[in-house]
């Protein structure tokens, strides 16, 4: 249970470049205050996935608009993660949607502006009670109107690194100048797209954690949701 009490419909948007460790500070704050935590990049990698699996290709943006009514139909996201319908079962797909290549479709699902469109009224509608959020758009795009935002970044370095650990705790092989560069590519796909492009809301605050502990920036975003009276302890 929650030692905080929060507002009604308190939307907390997290925003920043692969690797800055929002989706794991996303997570941290929606256990915090026991918000559901939706991670729209899994909405793309799941929208890049079914694509590869229809054998849709990635650089026809009809195509992908053609197959994302039924695609979208036959998913349930959830806090937990994405989950495909198989008659009144529920199987969880999120596994195949961490992988690096799902990540590489993802960025270029996410640079299609009708696809993007189509996508945000999924994601408005399961954000409406409240939730926290993290993506590249959410205080921009996704949810401007979000009662909090903040841009999470570190290093180029740091973030390499940081997903170099999690691939080697999985036991898989993992080259730290690949991962560099490949981080270097996305930064400048996702800045540089002319629909929704990586940027800082005006309004949302900036959090260098290069050198900060995870628990440390939890704790610098809840003092802010508490000095704004969003939360309060009970």
């Amino acid at each position: 249970m929650s030692s905080w009490q929060v507002v009604d419909g308190l939307q907390v948007a997290i925003d920043g470049p692969s690797g800055s460790g929002k989706g794991t500070i996303a997570a941290m704050i929606g256990e915090a205050l026991a918000l559901p935590v939706l991670d729209t990049g899994l909405l793309y990698r799941y929208v890049g996935w079914r694509a590869d699996e229809e054998g849709v290709s990635l650089d026809d943006e009809n195509a992908v608009l053609s197959m994302l009514d039924t695609a979208i139909t036959s998913m349930v996201w959830k806090a937990e993660g994405i989950f495909l319908k198989e008659g009144d079962a529920e199987k969880d797909c999120t596994s195949r949607l961490r992988d690096e290549n799902a990540g590489a479709r993802a960025s270029k699902v996410a640079a299609m502006p009708q696809v993007r469109a189509a996508l945000l009224d999924v994601q408005r509608e399961i954000a409406k009670l409240g939730c926290v959020m993290d993506g590249r758009d959410i205080g921009t795009v996704v949810l401007p109107d979000a009662q909090a935002k903040f841009f999470l970044t570190a290093s180029q370095r740091e973030r390499a690194r940081r997903r170099w650990s999690q691939l080697k705790a999985k036991g898989e092989d993992a080259d730290l100048e690949r991962i560099a560069a490949e981080l270097r590519e996305r930064d400048e796909r996702d800045m540089d797209r002319d629909c929704a492009p990586l940027e800082k809301a005006v309004d949302a605050i900036h959090i260098d954690s290069t050198t900060m502990a995870m628990d440390d920036v939890v704790d610098r975003i809840l003092n802010v949701l508490e000095r704004r009276k969003l939360i309060n302890k009970k």
